[in-house]
């Protein structure tokens, strides 16, 4: 029997492996057994969130939300099968919204020599999915308890990181990658790598107990110190 495909982070709060435990999706849960899924990963991750659900009790019926961090492939692409699978429109901050409706991505940071060959290159074909809500930062919204919202722009224009309030999980998305240690996504994958470096320092002024990452394993050891400390290496 292969690994399981949650990771459980606090009390009604999982991490989904998509793939391994390099590339991750979240599960949220009321009370009342409603669940929250937030990124789907790429194309063929779609139906690996619907075993996920399986694993934590529940189904397609149960899922009343679909949140992205950002319009990237590789966490968007899996969105059109669990939207058809569960029958709801995705949520994602408003500067991104039209990427993910129109399966399209922002131009990415043209700053370095690879950027720019980057910039020719064919981008990944990726199905649009239909929005619900955009969101906007500082918003607090209704899941499990409250998830709000923290805007950290760079990686794209809408990118957002995500801060469960009751059980203190944040999730960084994009912003920090916890892969072989702390460290930036790829300045090319950024549409502004300079203002990733800027806006990842809100995530030193929040108040969270478990540090969880869309690339990479968690930080559950005093996790607000060690990114910090990352923080501030990079000053």
């Amino acid at each position: 029997m292969g690994r399981p495909l949650t990771v459980g982070l606090a009390p009604g709060v999982w991490r989904i492996r998509l793939i391994g435990d390099y590339t991750n999706g979240f599960a949220f849960r009321d009370d009342d057994g409603q669940v929250t899924l937030l990124d789907m990963g790429i194309a063929r991750s779609g139906p690996r969130v619907m075993r996920a659900l399986e694993e934590i009790g529940a189904g397609p019926g149960d899922v009343t939300r679909l949140l992205l961090t950002h319009c990237h492939p590789d966490h968007a692409g899996g969105t059109a099968h669990v939207a058809e699978a569960t029958g709801r429109a995705v949520d994602v901050h408003a500067d991104d919204a039209a990427y993910v409706r129109d399966g399209t991505q922002p131009l990415n940071d043209g700053s370095s020599r690879l950027g720019r060959l980057f910039r020719r290159l064919p981008q990944p074909a990726m199905p649009g999915v239909p929005i619900g809500e955009e969101l906007h930062d500082g918003q607090l919204l209704d899941v499990a308890g409250g998830l709000r919202v923290v805007h950290t722009p760079g990686h794209s224009p809408g990118h957002a990181s995500y801060l469960h309030e009751p059980t203190g999980v944040l999730v960084t998305g994009d912003a920090i990658f916890n892969v072989l240690g702390l460290r930036w996504p790829l300045r090319m994958l950024c549409s502004d790598f300079a203002m990733t470096q800027r806006t990842a320092h809100r995530l030193a002024e929040l108040d969270y107990r478990v540090a969880a990452f869309t690339h990479g394993p968690e930080i559950r050891e005093r996790p607000r110190e060690a990114i910090r400390r990352f923080l501030a290496r990079q000053d």
